[in-house]
């Protein structure tokens, strides 16, 4: 069971690089440019996270936070007191992506650390290698804005769960889980490429993506071969959008005749399966267009040094 703690004390300015909210006009600009509305809002999400963190230091305006004594917030002590630290003072804090559930790095926080990221959103941690705060970003720029904190039932692990300014793992992986290990005919494996999105913990989402995208390249790289269905959907928009009318179709009837709730899992399942590549294929046509920049400019992140908003 884990229970979620407010985050951050919002009356109080704050470093706000990367959001994309600040960034209003380029998102809106992309969404036109995007045939997927729903695939323009994470793509575009995805291009600003990423020209945010290239972004140099000169390009944000920031305010100079002086973090409060835990003291000073009514409750932190209190509640820093109840969590089960282990013998030097620190638990274990894990980052995951607020849109994917990736994630993304483990390491350890003390009391300063959780009560500094509390009040900046900020993920900070206690460094045992440096024997000293560590607010992850502040060189790198690859921050995480931490949009809410969870404790675990025996208090002594904490989730930091926000959105990632760039590649979360040092090596420029987006996360640090990029091996993956597995035993098979007696044998341990370890896979690992930090380049590849392969070996990275995916949810089912996630991992069905990236079967659509094989079974599509399978077929563009042996175009000779019979097509897999999902690489047939994929070369026939006709077939592809009839298909996906047709298992709407389906998925309203199963309310409409009460034909329960097993049967409507399935034809949920059959119509997201579809959607899914009709998602692959606009986005695929987009990339592949020649001279087609669909990446928005950057622009200077500002936060307004009274309130702390982006603007």
């Amino acid at each position: 069971m884990q229970e979620a703690l407010s985050v951050g004390v919002t009356s109080r300015p704050h470093v706000c690089a990367g959001s994309v909210r600040a960034n209003t006009a380029a998102l809106q600009r992309c969404w036109r440019r995007e045939p997927s509305r729903r695939a323009a809002a994470q793509i575009c999400k995805e291009r600003l996270l990423q020209c945010s963190a290239q972004a140099q230091s000169s390009d944000y305006i920031t305010a100079n936070v002086e973090v409060e004594p835990e003291a000073e917030t009514e409750g932190m002590s209190a509640w820093l007191d109840g969590l089960k630290w282990d013998a030097g003072g620190l638990v274990a804090v894990m980052a995951q992506h607020v849109d994917t559930g990736e994630v993304l790095m483990q390491a350890y926080a003390d009391r300063a650390a959780l009560n500094e990221t509390l009040q900046t959103r900020l993920a900070t941690f206690y460094s045992r290698s440096r024997k000293g705060r560590w607010c992850k970003g502040e060189t790198s720029g690859h921050f995480i804005k931490v949009l809410k904190v969870y404790l675990d039932c025996d208090r002594d692990s904490i989730i930091y769960q926000g959105e990632p300014v760039g590649p979360a793992c040092h090596t420029g992986a987006r996360t640090c889980y990029f091996s993956s290990v597995e035993r098979t005919d007696a044998r341990l494996h370890e896979e690992s490429n930090h380049a590849s999105t392969s070996n990275m913990p995916a949810s089912s989402l996630f991992a069905l993506e990236g079967i659509i995208q094989q079974r599509v390249q399978q077929h563009s790289q042996d175009a000779g071969s019979k097509p897999s269905w999902t690489a047939k959907l994929a070369g026939n928009q006709g077939l592809l959008c009839s298909k996906i009318r047709e298992e709407a179709g389906e998925l309203c009837e199963t309310l409409e005749g009460k034909e329960g709730q097993e049967r409507a899992a399935c034809e949920m399942a059959d119509l997201l399966y579809h959607s899914m590549v009709l998602l692959h294929v606009q986005v695929r046509l987009l990339v592949c267009l020649p001279n087609f920049d669909i990446t928005p400019p950057v622009q200077p992140l500002v936060v307004h040094k009274a309130t702390g908003c982006c603007l």
